[in-house]
C-alpha cells in the first residue's frame, strides 16, 4: 500500500497503549488513596479492583480481593457499610467507590427497600458482622478523609508528572538562535502564507540571515533573549540594523534595514489582542521575516504548583462553561465548524492524540515523552476535579452529604434536638441518574467528535 509506514503505525499504538497504562495506573492509584485511609480507619474493605466489567485476575490477601478486571478505565473500593441502614435496627448496605458499579450494578438494590448488602458474594462474605466497622459510622471528619484520598492522590500524581515534565524536560521557549528566515513580506492581514512574484524580499533574507545563526548583539547592544531582539527590529523600521551573529563557530557581522510593515498587536502571552469590534488590533513595525528557534529550557522547582493551579483552573473554567462547550462539540460534529483545541475531548481523543505524538518522528523522543508524561499528568488533574463535584456517587457527593450531616447534627445538637441520624445518599441517586444519563450523552457526542473531527497535533 502507498504510504504505508509500519514503524509509524507502531509508534501509534504504542502511544495510545502508554495513555491506557498511565490512565489505569492513576485509577489504580486513586482507589488507593481511599483503600490506605479506608484500612487506617478500621473500615472493612471487601474489593480493591482496577478497571470494569469481567474480571480477569484476581486473589486475597486477608479479608481483601484484589483484582483487575477487563476494561482498565475505571476502578473502585467496595466498603462496608458505606450506606446507612434503611431502617432503624437493619443492616448497613455497603457500596464502592465506582461510578459505573453503584449505578449500573448497585443502584437497584440500593434503592430497594429489602436491600441489605450490594451483592450475594459479598452477604456470602458475612459483612452483615461487621457492622461496628461500617463506614458510615466513622466521625464525620474520618469520611471525608478516605473520600478525598483519591482526588487527593490523582492532584499528587499530578504535581510528580508536572514536576518531571518542567524540571526534568523543560519547555520549550524561544532561544536567541534563527530558526527560520521568510522568503517574502506578507502583511499580517493577507490571506496567503506563500510567495509569489512582485512581494518584496524579507529584509532577513536580504541580510544574508540564516537558520541556526545565534544573535550575538544589535548595534552594539548584547542580546541576551529573542523577545529583545524583536523589539530592537520592531523599533527600528528603515534604520540601519548592525546585527553580529555567531555561525559556523565564529562571528560575523551583517546588516539588515527593518522593513516597516504590519504586523499584529500581542499580550504578554502571545495571544493576538481584539479591539473593541471584535476584529484584531494591528500596529506598524519594524519587520526582518526571521523566527526564533526554540529550545527545551528546565524550570525551577518553584514553577511547578503554578502549572498544576493553571491546569486545574483551565478544567474548572471548562466544566463551568459545559453546555456551551457541548453546543460547539455539537456544532463542530454536525456542521462545518472547527473544533476548539482547548475544548473537551473524550478518552478516545486523548488516546488519539496519545498515537499522533509518538508517531511524530520528526521530534526527539525526549519531546515526544515530555508530551506523553504531560498529557498523563493533565488527565489526573481532570480526576482530581471532576471526582469532586459534588454530585453522588462521585466523592465529592460522599464528601457533601458527611458534611451536611455534621452540620445538621451540630445543629441538633446545639440546640439540644435528638441527633437527626445519618443521611441516606441513596435517596439521591434518582436525581444522580438523570445527571449521569446527560453526562453519558456528552460523553458519546465526544467520542463521535473524536472519530468524526477529531483534535490533531498535526
Amino acid at each position: 500500500m502507498a504510504g504505508f509506514d509500519l514503524s509509524s503505525v507502531l509508534l501509534y499504538i504504542l502511544g495510545v497503549l502508554i495513555i491506557v497504562v498511565g490512565l489505569a495506573l492513576s485509577i489504580g492509584l486513586h482507589e488507593l488513596g481511599h483503600l490506605v485511609p479506608a484500612k487506617r480507619f478500621g473500615v472493612r474493605v471487601n474489593q480493591y479492583m482496577i478497571g470494569f466489567g469481567p474480571t480477569v485476575l484476581s486473589w486475597r490477601r486477608g479479608e481483601t480481593q484484589y483484582g483487575i478486571k477487563a476494561l482498565p478505565l475505571g476502578g473502585y473500593i467496595s466498603m462496608a457499610g458505606m450506606y446507612p441502614p434503611i431502617k432503624p435496627g437493619g443492616q448497613a448496605r455497603n457500596a464502592t467507590t465506582g461510578l459505573f458499579e453503584t449505578l449500573v450494578q448497585e443502584a437497584p438494590a440500593l434503592a430497594s427497600e429489602e436491600a441489605r448488602t450490594t451483592t450475594a458474594t459479598e452477604t456470602a462474605l458475612g459483612v452483615g458482622s461487621d457492622e461496628h466497622r461500617a463506614f458510615y459510622k466513622l466521625p464525620i471528619y474520618k469520611r471525608v478523609i478516605i473520600m478525598l484520598g483519591g482526588p487527593f492522590m490523582n492532584l499528587v500524581i499530578a504535581v510528580v508528572l508536572f514536576a518531571v515534565v518542567l524540571c526534568g524536560f523543560g519547555t520549550a521557549q524561544p532561544s536567541t538562535t534563527v530558526g527560520s528566515v521568510s522568503e517574502c513580506v506578507l502583511a499580517a492581514t493577507s490571506d496567503r502564507d506563500t510567495c509569489e512574484a512582485g512581494d518584496p524580499r524579507a529584509p532577513g533574507l536580504e541580510a544574508g540571515l540564516k537558520p541556526g545563526d545565534r544573535m550575538v548583539s544589535m548595534n552594539g547592544q548584547a542580546i541576551t533573549s529573542w523577545a529583545q531582539a524583536t523589539q530592537i527590529i520592531r523599533d527600528t523600521p528603515g534604520g540601519s540594523l548592525s546585527i553580529v551573529v555567531e555561525r559556523d563557530g565564529g562571528e560575523m557581522t551583517l546588516t539588515a534595514t527593518p522593513l516597516l510593515t504590519e504586523r499584529y498587536v500581542v499580550d504578554d502571552k502571545g495571544a493576538v489582542v481584539n479591539d473593541a469590534s471584535g476584529d484584531p488590533q494591528t500596529q506598524k513595525v519594524g519587520f526582518l521575516g526571521i523566527g526564533a528557534a526554540y529550545e527545551n529550557v528546565r524550570q525551577p522547582v518553584t514553577e511547578v504548583l503554578p502549572a498544576v493551579g493553571n491546569n486545574i483552573g483551565q478544567v474548572v473554567h471548562l466544566i463551568l462553561n459545559l453546555p456551551q462547550r457541548m453546543i460547539d462539540i455539537w456544532n463542530a460534529a454536525f456542521g462545518p465548524e472547527d473544533r476548539d483545541p482547548n475544548g473537551p475531548i473524550s478518552v478516545v481523543g486523548v488516546g488519539r492524540i496519545a498515537g499522533e505524538i509518538t508517531s511524530l518522528n520528526t521530534i526527539p523522543v525526549a519531546d515526544r515523552a515530555s508530551a506523553l508524561i504531560g498529557l498523563v499528568a493533565s488527565l489526573n488533574v481532570a480526576l482530581f476535579v471532576f471526582n469532586l463535584v459534588p454530585l453522588m456517587p462521585l466523592d465529592g457527593g460522599q464528601i457533601a452529604v458527611a458534611l451536611f450531616e455534621g452540620i445538621r447534627r451540630f445543629f441538633a445538637k446545639l440546640f439540644r434536638r435528638p441527633d437527626p441520624g445519618p443521611i441516606d445518599p441513596v435517596k439521591l441517586i434518582p436525581f444522580t441518574l438523570a445527571v449521569v444519563i446527560v453526562l453519558g450523552a456528552m460523553t458519546a457526542l465526544l467520542i463521535y467528535a473524536d472519530i468524526v473531527k477529531p483534535i490533531s497535533v498535526l
